[in-house]
Parts: structure tokens; sequence; C-alpha cells
């Protein structure tokens, strides 16, 4: 059988739950689970992210799925709902919406006395630089007044453009949102992600919305989740199924991309981009046996990569991390030249999973 194995550890999420609570004792707590809680199997996390205070999911399809599995906290839509016709499921099912164009903001109103019945929260989303979704400044505050008016519980959300770096956009981004809820007061908050709870801590507010950091990856470019504290919550392995040795002049794999300069011994690992590991990597990319790294030689095909394991005591079976708690998620990313939320979200079903 094949031994591709994606270990998700509990303890570790739970902790990182936690460091939330740390950095923003104030605030409520909306867990960011969409994207099948970014690739790590939202049924396997929901019970370490129980405390959270509501959950957050891109699409109701994903809200239903957390009923389903019998959590009642609340959930928010963060693109609030795609049609009409979704109206009634998330009021039968106590999910709360975020409105961000007319549309939206019509349906909620033809809906307004069954969704104020269940005292369900309207998340109004401000455009104020990110540009895509939300109302403009010059239109947000008349959604607000206009919704209060009827009868609802508003809370104003926003989303940074460059929460993970200095920009001038987070200055007009802050000074929009401060404007328009001192304007629109009394009204609740809502406009920091992961990076925001790092950097923000006067925004945190009534609501925040960590993602990322939730699972063990890094929300900034120059800070390693160690800087920050958190534990990687995935580690993903496969093992060795073959070893081989390969002269000076030899090469190996597709395209024949390395030509060794001297001897070295080799080990094949039953992992590649069928299984969601990366090929592309610009850079030079990196496992970790027992501890230890080592590099990866050649062309990552559908099924296997080589690496090399000249003077590692290994043999058949032996496990290799292809990230996790040596190897972090982000430093391979890195070296593919993207992020680790995209490596954790585009593994396949090939993998099994394991809950620690």
């Amino acid at each position: 059988m094949r031994q591709a194995t994606v270990y998700i550890d509990s303890s570790a999420l739970q902790y990182n739950l936690n460091r939330v609570k740390q950095l923003a004792p104030s605030a409520k707590i909306v867990s960011m689970v969409k994207a099948n809680a970014y690739g790590h199997g939202v049924k396997d996390c929901l019970a370490a992210l129980k405390e959270s205070d509501a959950f957050g999911v891109a699409c109701l399809q994903e809200a239903l799925e957390i009923r389903q599995l019998g959590y009642q906290q609340p959930i928010t839509l963060i693109e609030g709902v795609f049609s009409v016709d979704e109206m009634p499921v998330v009021i039968e099912q106590n999910i709360e919406i975020v409105v961000h164009h007319q549309q939206q903001l019509d349906w909620l109103l033809a809906y307004k006395e069954a969704y104020n019945a269940k005292k369900l929260k309207v998340w109004v989303k401000l455009n104020s630089g990110m540009n895509r979704l939300g109302f403009k400044l010059e239109h947000i505050k008349d959604v607000i007044h206009r919704l209060k008016a009827e009868g609802f519980n508003c809370i104003l959300a926003m989303h940074f453009a460059n929460a993970d770096a200095d920009h001038p956009l987070n200055d007009e981004q802050i000074r929009q949102f401060l404007e328009v809820k001192n304007d629109c007061a009394p009204l609740m908050g809502s406009c920091c992600n992961s990076a925001a709870i790092y950097k923000y801590p006067e925004l945190h507010f009534d609501f925040v919305r960590p993602g990322i950091m939730l699972y063990g990856a890094s929300p900034f470019a120059d800070k390693t989740i160690h800087n920050l504290d958190l534990k990687p919550v995935m580690t993903f392995t496969a093992e060795i199924i073959a070893l081989n040795s390969i002269k000076a002049g030899e090469s190996v794999g597709y395209g024949s991309t390395l030509t060794a300069d001297q001897d070295m011994d080799l080990a094949i690992v039953s992992i590649g981009y069928g299984d969601g590991y990366p090929r592309a990597f610009p850079q030079q990319n990196y496992v970790a046996i027992n501890g230890q790294t080592t590099r990866v030689i050649g062309r990552v095909a559908m099924d296997m990569i080589a690496i090399e394991v000249t003077s590692l005591n290994v043999d058949l079976g032996t496990e290799v991390e292809l990230w996790g708690q040596t190897r972090l998620v982000d430093d391979v990313a890195e070296a593919n030249g993207t992020i680790g939320y995209e490596l954790l979200c585009r593994l396949t079903n090939r993998p099994r999973r394991k809950v620690l």
C-alpha cells in the first residue's frame, strides 16, 4: 500500500487557537475553516477548534458540512450568499452572511423578518482598497444606516490587502474603516486576519478572523512560525521505496536535469505532484529524515521523487518528511515560488490521513 501520509496534530491546532486568545483576549474568534480547513480536513480540525466563538467559510456548502457534523457555533459566509435561493437555508441553519453588493442587500431585505427573528448578525463589507468585494466608502454608510433602521444587528467588516507588509494602503484602509465605524456608531467591527492580529492589536475590535496562523504556517514572508510562537499542524510524509547509486557524470529523472559531480547514493520516495507535492522548484528544495535535511534531486514526477541519501542511514520504508516539523511548509513554498497556503490547500486525496 502506498505510504504517503498526512498527519494532523490536534494539540498543535489547539495551541495555535490559544495563541489567538492570548494575542486578542478581548475579541471573539471566528476561526477560518474554508477550503476544507486550509487543506487539513474540516472534519479532522473542528474538534480541536471547538472553543472558537464562530467559524468562517467561503460558501454555503462548507457551512452545511459543519452543521452536518453537529457543530452549532455561529458560521459566517464571508462571500455571502450566491443566490436568493440560499437565503431560506442560511436562516434555517442559523448562518450569518456578509453583504458586499446591492443584490445581496436586496435579498437580505426581502427576508428581513425571518433573518432578524433568528437574531443573526449581518456583516457589511467595506471595500477600502482591496477592490475585490464590498461597498465603497461613499455608499457603505447609507447601507449600514438602512440596515440598522430595519432592525439588523450589523458588523462592519474589512480585509487588508497588505497586512503582512508595511504598505501605504494600510493607513488608508484603517482611516476608512474607522471613519465608517465612528459615523455609524454604535457598530461592531472586524478587520484583523492572521497577519493583522499580530500587527494591529489596537484594531482587534469585536471579532478577529484567524486563518493560516491556526494551521501553523506564517502569514509573513519575513517571520517564521518560530518567531510567532506557532506550531505546525500538518506533517506530510512518504516512504523510501527504492535505493540507488549513481556514478559521477550520471543523471536521474525526467529531462536529466541533474548530472552528478561525484558518486552519489539516492533514495526514491513515493510522492509526487499526483499527491499535491509541488513540481516547479526554481530554488533547491529539501526534505527531512530523522530531523536532518537532504536535497531533492532532479524533477518531481507524478508519483516519485529522488533524494540524496549519501552518508545517511536509511533503508526501504524509511519515513521522509516532505514538510512539517523540520522542513516547514513555508520553506517548501518559498523554494517553489509560492506560499504555504497554496501547498496546504492543493493536496489531493491520494495521501492517507491520520489525526494525532
